[in-house]
């Protein structure tokens, strides 16, 4: 299947999330866990924490204002073209993202000014949304 073929379900999570940097010898801290949904990754470089920006403590290096589109699989590790059939067209249209991918799918971040922009891109490359009243 080519990539300009590829149409996947996607749905918005309905909170506002922030992405942390600590260092990387710091205590995973238990904020770092509440919540719905959330990511942990340490490397010999850092500690990073996807969240909810509500969990976030004052003073904490961070940067909000980050929402997360969920992208419905599963789909298999070999799977080629999933991340490319969404990245694409968001960088045709000038839109950063932030990426955490899981055993069975992925889910992009995209700052909150550039939310209605991504969706409507994303919807214009043949992908669809499903829509909750709490989105």
């Amino acid at each position: 299947m080519t990539l300009s073929l590829r149409h996947l379900q996607l749905s918005l999570l309905p909170e506002t999330y922030a992405i942390v940097g600590l260092s990387p010898l710091a205590d995973l801290p238990n904020w770092a866990t509440q919540g719905q949904f959330f990511s942990i990754t340490r490397t010999p470089e850092e500690l990073s924490i996807v969240v909810e920006q509500s969990r976030v403590p004052q003073g904490i290096q961070s940067q909000g204002g980050w929402r997360v589109i969920q992208v419905h699989g599963p789909f298999v590790l070999s799977e080629v073209g999933v991340l490319a059939s969404l990245a694409g067209p968001l960088a045709a249209a000038r839109i950063s993202l932030f990426v955490v991918s899981t055993f069975d799918t992925d889910y992009l971040l995209v700052s909150s000014e550039n939310l209605d922009a991504a969706v409507s891109v994303l919807e214009r490359a043949g992908h669809s949304f499903r829509r909750s009243q709490s989105a």
